[in-house]
């Protein structure tokens, strides 16, 4: 049965007009809090037309919501210094009252060999994309030493760890996973485990089973073992209160995006599960149907990139009212 329902967006916006675009995922953000949603996530891009600042939105969200969690799907650490994206995060998430759930992930950044002058100027080739990346970063949310020095230089106080620090914040840390090894790294580390639409085809091609076995091989390694968080994101459309051009559309999104659902995509590998286009007792029956939905009980269902704000607001609306309780889900209450 579910028990959490979010959902996650790019923040698409027009260069020529980018705060509209802003100004609409922050709507969608409270629109979602009003519709009961547990949690709503933000993806990150950069040199794109997404959220390239999601922590800032995050802020932003925090002072226009008061219950809805808010987090992102994922951080890119090649992008960041560990130690500030702790504090920048800290500080958010004392903002939001303890609500903030920061999904990471490592490797180097997409369009490497183009952006590493710019990014990484002089030192490109000493940066380090390991899983040690995100070690640094969980030791400084969680409040371990990052300097040797704590003490006073005149006025002026110094502590040795990361300020603000924010009590909480590294239990609520994901890890956006789409391999086995991330999977068993993520449970090993305590951290919580986001699995998406895109998954390596490294066992076989066949997308459920393995997602099912990124899930189960999280949890066997998770010192919380099969009490430890799973979060599914697909791109669920549910199409109840939709207009026939809409649905229409929606179809056509999909329908375009079917064909690399079929075969392994590159020289990664990797497996994209079908969009789900429907009404929400059709998609319910599909979901049911999912080895791996069976295992988990919360969701980040993902907005489709290229919609207008109408087609979100018609989404959420019949996700929260039809969907999610079809799913055996109750909106949150307030």
């Amino acid at each position: 049965m579910l028990s959490k329902l979010g959902f996650l967006t790019i923040g698409l916006f027009d260069e020529a007009d980018p705060r509209r675009g802003h100004e609409s995922t922050l709507e969608i953000i409270q629109l979602g809090e009003s519709l009961g949603f547990d949690s709503a996530w933000l993806r990150h891009r950069h040199l794109q037309f997404g959220i390239s600042s999601p922590v800032a939105v995050l802020a932003a969200a925090s002072q226009r919501t008061r219950r809805i969690e808010l987090g992102t799907a994922v951080i890119p650490l090649g992008w960041e210094n560990p130690l500030r994206l702790a504090e920048d995060l800290a500080t958010v998430d004392l903002l939001s009252g303890g609500r903030i759930n920061p999904g990471v992930s490592v490797g180097p950044p997409m369009q490497w060999e183009h952006v590493k002058d710019a990014l990484y100027p002089g030192t490109a080739d000493a940066e380090d994309f390991s899983f040690a990346r995100v070690e640094r970063f969980l030791a400084a949310v969680r409040g371990d030493k990052v300097t040797s020095y704590r003490g006073y230089q005149g006025f002026e106080q110094f502590s040795d760890r990361v300020q603000p620090h924010a009590a909480g914040l590294a239990s609520r840390l994901w890890y956006g996973g789409g391999s086995l090894r991330s999977a068993q790294w993520a449970g090993a580390h305590g951290m919580n485990f986001l699995t998406s639409s895109v998954v390596k085809a490294e066992e076989s091609e066949d997308f459920e089973q393995i997602q099912l076995s990124h899930i189960r091989a999280f949890r066997a390694a998770h010192p919380s073992g099969a009490a430890a968080r799973v979060s599914q994101g697909l791109v669920v459309i549910p199409t109840d209160s939709a207009s026939p051009s809409q649905i229409a559309r929606y179809r056509a999104y999909a329908e375009k995006r079917t064909p690399r659902t079929r075969t392994p995509q590159g020289p990664a590998r990797m497996m994209f599960a079908p969009d789900l286009v429907g009404t929400s007792a059709e998609i319910a029956e599909k979901l049911e149907s999912n080895a791996a939905f069976r295992e988990i009980d919360e969701v980040a269902f993902a907005l489709p990139f290229t919609f207008d704000h109408d087609d979100y607001v018609q989404i959420l609306t019949d996700m929260a009212g039809h969907l999610g309780p079809a799913l055996g889900w109750k909106p949150a209450a307030g």
